[in-house]
């Protein structure tokens, strides 16, 4: 960033000497503020700045590639502080706790006359912040929705911050299982606003909770238009897509950041000028949404982050939402990995709320309540703290790689006791990627899909050349049932046309249908 930025002076104090020092090279000044002449001039020096002057270069936090600079004016500045004091009533009184050390959060407490007080949690940790806002009386709250989460996580249950008076949310999905922590321990005078906003626009979209307010999705809205920032939807074929489509979020407004820093060919490809209005542009922003009959706008995660699960679109933030509502959850992240074969699973890292921590079993089970099976992750992989970067927000580019080791499950690891269950046994973890798998273990607990289990049948009847039909199989999840099932069948061995011929059948048969199956044998095995 420094050698990107092009600086050529780097303002430092005692405390970060020895670290600046680190970064000085060629052409570069280092100022100690430490050192300066007190008897230097505080006046005003009187400079003439154009509105159009670049006030500053923000880096995205580089979690997803090389941080890249992101370039905002004097007047695009001074609209911000001017939008945000309004909207939120800013004022002298107000007392402003920030856990993200953003220019703009310091700015817009001392450009109202207000104090701020931002807090490095990542030196300080959660230990002393609820202290800290009671005893200086903090009036406004802001972070990301996962460190509120954290917090609140470390409360004895009985604190209660009277003065607070405001909540705000930005940088991820807020979901309702966090309004409830907010009712929870914010008095009712207190209200929560959530906003979507990026590092190329500021906050366009925000919806303001109070302890009245009843959310009936799990996803909490980003809500309506903050000033004169309009929003569209765009589709894949760059059409607006029409209500309660998901689409790109694209931000028109005349305040966007004028472009990337040294990276004429990117603020291209973002960004477009408006065909009706010269000074109003269009920025594409990568983020998805939904917008209902009422002009609310839903926050669906970053584009990046949207897979297809065989076949069926699946929404990221509708996983996290449904683990996150659990109690045995503290946090969740949700990812979509290649597999060894080469498709995509979902893989849910959580960091559990009780001892001992849920099994797989366990969390497979409450999800079903929730979620079609397509959306259930099929690996859980257990973390004692999600890693996250500067402004806590998670980096999904450090979690690690799930281990090829058997899930915790409810039940108990048996090993097989027959030459049949033995094949069975290596036939699925082969095919599982796992390095062991017991003959109890439930196939779907295991991280197994519709289709994994298309191919365990193939596999079978390959072996042991016995025609069994597919249902059976489905309706068999376990090594030892399904074991019974082959025993049962030894006698109607096939020929080796017939063989063939069933082989080549299951090979076409379609994802659809063999989540059928899936479907109607978990319906049974519920019942039973």
């Amino acid at each position: 960033m420094l050698r990107d930025s092009q600086s050529t002076v780097i303002l430092t104090d005692n405390d970060h000497l020895s670290m600046a020092k680190g970064f000085v090279e060629d052409g570069i000044r280092l100022i100690n503020v430490d050192d300066l002449d007190s008897s230097l001039s505080i006046n005003n020096p009187g400079v003439f700045i154009s509105p159009t002057a670049y006030a500053w270069i923000s880096y995205t936090s580089g979690s997803t590639g090389q941080p890249k600079g992101v370039v905002q004016n004097h007047r695009n500045l001074l609209h911000l502080f001017m939008t945000q004091t309004n909207e939120l009533h800013i004022c002298s009184e107000d007392r402003l706790l920030t856990l993200t050390s953003s220019a703009g959060e310091v700015l817009l407490a001392i450009l109202n006359g207000a104090s701020i007080f931002p807090v490095n949690i990542q030196e300080e940790g959660m230990a002393g912040l609820s202290d800290w806002l009671m005893q200086e009386e903090i009036t406004v709250y802001n972070s990301v929705p996962s460190i509120f989460r954290q917090f609140t996580n470390s409360l004895r249950g009985d604190e209660r911050f009277p003065k607070l008076r405001l909540i705000r949310f930005t940088g991820e999905a807020l979901y309702r299982a966090d309004v409830d922590l907010y009712k929870k321990y914010c008095c009712e005078s207190c209200i929560v606003v959530n906003r979507l906003s990026s590092n190329e626009v500021p906050a366009f979209r925000q919806y303001f909770i109070n302890h009245s307010t009843v959310l009936t999705a799990s996803v909490v809205p980003v809500g309506y238009a903050i000033g004169d920032y309009d929003v569209q939807l765009i589709g894949d074929y760059g059409q607006e897509v029409d209500i309660n489509e998901i689409g790109e979020i694209a931000v028109k407004g005349g305040h966007l950041t004028p472009g990337y820093w040294r990276n004429p060919d990117l603020t291209q490809a973002k960004f477009s000028s408006s065909s009706r209005e010269a000074e109003v542009r269009i920025f594409k922003t990568g983020d998805l949404g939904r917008v209902d009959s009422d002009g609310c706008l839903f926050y669906l995660g970053r584009q990046d982050f949207q897979v297809k699960i065989r076949g069926n679109r699946v929404e990221i933030s509708e996983i996290e939402s449904a683990l996150i509502e659990l109690e045995s959850v503290k946090e969740t992240v949700v990812v979509a990995r290649e597999h060894a074969r080469g498709e995509k699973r979902l893989v849910a890292y959580v960091v559990s709320a009780t001892q001992p921590e849920p099994t797989v079993t366990t969390l497979r089970r409450q999800l079903a309540e929730k979620l079609p099976q397509y959306m259930i992750p099929s690996v859980f992989v257990s973390l004692d703290a999600l890693p996250v970067i500067g402004i806590g927000k998670v980096n999904r580019q450090a979690l690690p790689e799930p281990e090829q080791c058997r899930a915790s499950l409810d039940s108990k690891f048996a090993m097989p006791r027959s030459p049949v269950e033995e094949v069975l046994v290596q036939i699925w973890a082969d095919l599982l990627s796992l390095d062991r798998v017991g003959i109890h273990d439930n196939f779907f607990d295991l991280g197994g899909d519709s289709l994994t289990a298309t191919q365990v049948v193939m596999q079978v009847i390959k072996h042991f050349q016995l025609e069994i039909p597919l249902r059976y199989v489905f309706e068999s999840p376990t090594v030892s049932e399904m074991a019974a099932v082959i025993t049962q069948y030894q006698g109607k061995q096939l020929r080796k046309e017939d063989l063939e011929s069933i082989l080549v059948d299951l090979e076409s048969l379609q994802d659809e249908e063999a989540q059928r199956l899936l479907n109607q044998s978990s319906r049974v095995n519920s019942k039973i």
